[in-house]
């Protein structure tokens, strides 16, 4: 394989960079984000939904997914306090209403109600979920990790929800979903070419050195 020089690079160093100049920096760069779209219930009875960009599956046994709230906002301080909260996808038809969730409404009023986003009894759960998202996790408050000036907030799903055209073959299925995504600045994204690929046995790879070959370029 006949080495090639990479590219100049520009330096971004945290130490010396003012934290929200750094944080456009990470956003731009982990990229795409799946969204968390969370519905909590204020101890006053205020539904709140918001959406969150980090967000992942933190455990598979038990069933854990986390979402981070940088800084201390509804979502967080609500799931303390009632220990429950859903997560919605965001699918693409909703992109004007998953945008304006995000306004930073006064706590004593409603996302849902501002942007028109209907909302739905759960299963398991006090907490309602999007009645128009095509997939709704159910969650009990697992914990919580302070971080800085971020907190981590890690849920128990007890139950998922899922729209049932979306599911095929005992699984919701992606053409189906149509997420949402977010990048760094106002950008967002959808769903593009999507490959599939198995991945490669260790047996099967050393039994046939032109799989090596294949994946190198050689």
């Amino acid at each position: 394989m006949t080495e090639q020089s990479s590219p100049p690079r520009v330096s971004f160093d945290p130490a010396e960079m003012a934290a929200p100049a750094f944080y456009r920096v990470l956003n731009s760069v982990v990229v795409p984000r799946p969204i968390a779209w969370v519905v909590t219930r204020s101890p006053g009875g205020v539904h709140n939904l918001a959406p969150h960009s980090f967000y992942t599956v933190a455990c598979v046994d038990p069933p854990i997914v986390q979402f981070t709230s940088v800084g201390r906002k509804d979502s967080l301080v609500n799931a303390e306090a009632t220990g429950e909260f859903t997560i919605n996808l965001t699918p693409v038809s909703l992109f004007e209403q998953v945008n304006a969730t995000g306004t930073d409404f006064p706590p004593d009023q409603s996302e849902a109600e501002h942007a028109g986003v209907r909302l739905e009894p759960s299963e398991r759960i006090s907490v309602p979920r999007v009645a128009q998202s095509p997939v709704a996790l159910e969650c009990t408050l697992h914990s919580t990790l302070r971080l800085g000036d971020s907190t981590v907030v890690l849920g128990r799903v007890v139950h998922v929800a899922v729209h049932e055209h979306a599911v095929r073959e005992g699984r919701p299925r992606i053409e189906h979903l149509q997420p949402l995504a977010r990048l760094g600045g106002n950008e967002w994204a959808a769903l593009g070419e999507i490959k599939e690929i198995r991945r490669i046995p260790y047996g099967t790879w050393s039994a046939d050195p032109t799989i090596g070959e294949r994946v190198r370029g050689d």
